[in-house]
């Protein structure tokens, strides 16, 4: 979507010379002065964001300029086809890892032991099938043909938590894997067995908890998100996804878990789930658009129940599976009613009592979710040839900036050399990928240029 970035590392450079040079002499600006005052207006159109949106599968070639996520599923299979040799290289080929990270995309992970298909296969490894001695029933059912592992296997377990190990030594140590949906348990990671099938049963609460300690342990830092509110989840500050979006009935059955708690079906433990109605304020709420609907009743004839289960979910992304580009007003329509919208609805330059020139400002999100990162946030002086003079951070938790609810800051800056000299100046507001080290979000304001993540403050005349 962003097709003008600005390196920041050597302007951050160049501003705290500068700073060093000529920001202790800055003479102050009297409290005589005039203010200036600016009203912003909000952009209600659709467009995408970091972190937020359609995250469509990686290994696609093309993908919409609202795009920034990309979902990726590994099967234990394709990670370890031999024990203890990982299959790095082609799993970062085929989902192009290279090219998402060149162009300041993040991904979407889920691990699969189970993943339904049409024809007979297992998506463990086989020397794994071999060591915990074919634990586990081969099926054919509704879903397709599968393997559906014994997870209460110590040694399953005991290789699983390994294997998890890697994937965080591989991707944890950055936000380019941004968020997780915890999967790892049952078909396609869903955390349910067709009950239907002589298959092995989903494992009681001490086991699960295993399993979802092996992936905190590995990804300390990444979102995670699980497919039901269980206490787990709760405890540990997990968001939440719904790969049913869209379908009225089986959205309603789950936000009733997430509003009421109750029984975990799959093993009958009656307290498994709890209420974790305010779940969204701190971790993303994910999934993906129903299979059980047509895309033409979904962005179409039902697309006002399609919006309303998305928005009152307080969505931020949905993948792999995604509205159709074709239905353009279904398309957008979902878009817009998911994730975060930040804009500015007022500015004032005043003097500042401590010398310079302050900065207020009024931020509002009028999305559905916040930006669940507190990425840096700067005001920026340009000169009239293009250069930053001057970084500021402004003091924001864009985290904490929730839907409706409106912030004040208030920023000083030192470069400009008192107040009659500022039409020689651009004040503009940026906010920085650290992965990238980029400006990276569009605001929401119809002031915002859609090809350039910044926000002009003030302009130079």
């Amino acid at each position: 979507m962003h097709t003008k970035r600005k390196p920041i590392l050597i302007l951050m450079a160049a501003v705290l010379i500068s700073a060093v040079l000529v920001g202790a002499s800055t003479p102050p600006l009297t409290q005589d002065s005039q203010k200036i005052q600016k009203t912003f207006s909000y952009n209600s159109e659709a467009f995408g964001n970091p972190l937020m949106g359609y995250a469509p599968s990686a290994w696609h070639d093309s993908v919409g300029d609202d795009v920034t996520l990309l979902y990726v599923d590994i099967t234990w299979r394709e990670l370890e086809p031999e024990e203890g040799v990982f299959n790095w290289e082609q799993i970062e080929e085929e989902n192009q890892f290279d090219r998402w990270r060149l162009e300041g995309k993040h991904i979407v992970l889920r691990f699969l032991c189970d993943l339904p298909g049409d024809e007979r296969h297992r998506d463990i490894p086989d020397w794994l099938y071999k060591t915990t001695e074919g634990a586990g029933v081969s099926y054919h059912n509704s879903y397709g043909y599968g393997f559906c592992p014994d997870y209460s296997n110590p040694e399953f377990i005991a290789y699983h938590q390994k294997a998890v190990a890697a994937l965080g030594e591989r991707y944890g140590q950055d936000s380019f894997i941004s968020y997780i949906e915890l999967g790892s348990l049952g078909h396609w990671g869903e955390w349910h067995i067709d009950s239907s099938e002589d298959l092995p049963e989903m494992p009681k609460q001490e086991i699960r908890a295993e399993y979802i300690q092996h992936w905190v342990e590995a990804f300390p830092q990444t979102k995670i998100l699980m497919r039901r509110p269980f206490a787990e989840a709760e405890q540990y500050g997990f968001g939440l996804y719904n790969d049913m979006a869209g379908n009225q009935e089986s959205t309603a059955e789950w936000m009733d878990w997430i509003q009421n708690g109750g029984e975990y079906s799959q093993t009958g433990e009656e307290d498994a789930l709890v209420p974790m109605p305010d779940a969204w304020k701190t971790a993303p709420i994910g999934g993906e658009l129903t299979s059980s609907i047509p895309m033409q009743q979904l962005l179409s004839s039902n697309l006002s129940t399609t919006t309303a289960l998305v928005r009152e979910s307080h969505t931020t992304f949905l993948g792999p599976k995604i509205s159709d580009a074709k239905y353009t007003e279904g398309y957008d329509a979902v878009l817009q009613n998911m994730g975060y919208r930040i804009w500015i609805s007022n500015m004032e330059l005043s003097p500042s009592p401590s010398g310079g020139i302050q900065v207020d400002l009024t931020w509002k999100n009028s999305g559905v979710a916040p930006l669940y990162a507190d990425w840096p946030t700067y005001v920026q002086v340009v000169d009239k040839n293009g250069r930053i003079l001057e970084w500021v951070a402004v003091d924001i938790a864009l985290s904490e900036l929730l839907p409706e609810e409106t912030v004040q800051t208030t920023t000083t800056f030192h470069q400009v050399e008192g107040w009659d000299n500022l039409d020689q100046y651009t004040v503009q507001l940026v906010i920085v990928d650290p992965m990238t080290n980029t400006a990276a979000v569009r605001f929401a304001n119809k002031e915002a240029d859609p090809d350039n993540c910044s926000l002009i403050l003030y302009k130079a005349s």
